[in-house]
């Protein structure tokens, strides 16, 4: 019984993991560092430090994953970027 119970889990476990998403933001000749960094913060909440990476990310390997959960969960980021004027798509 124990073997079932860890084939459910580890099944379980892939489907979550097949089932998460990611938002991964594109390089563009349009937006500033700043713009960029600020709209990271307030749109996906992240510190400073991390929305500084992942500007430097895009901007030297033309594209950075941003956040990452479920379809649901993405759907309203992505949005909040796209509206500001990002490159943003959820893969």
């Amino acid at each position: 019984m124990g073997t079932k119970e860890k084939t459910s889990e580890e099944i379980l476990l892939k489907e979550k993991l097949v089932s998460q998403k990611e938002i991964v933001l594109y390089n563009d000749d349009v937006n500033t560092f700043d713009h960029v960094i600020e709209t990271l913060m307030t749109v996906c909440k992240h510190t400073p430090e991390q929305a500084e990476q992942c500007a430097h990310l895009i901007h030297f390997k033309g594209k950075c994953g941003v956040k990452s959960g479920s379809l649901k969960e993405l759907k309203p980021y992505k949005d909040g970027l796209i509206g500001r004027g990002l490159s943003a798509v959820i893969e």
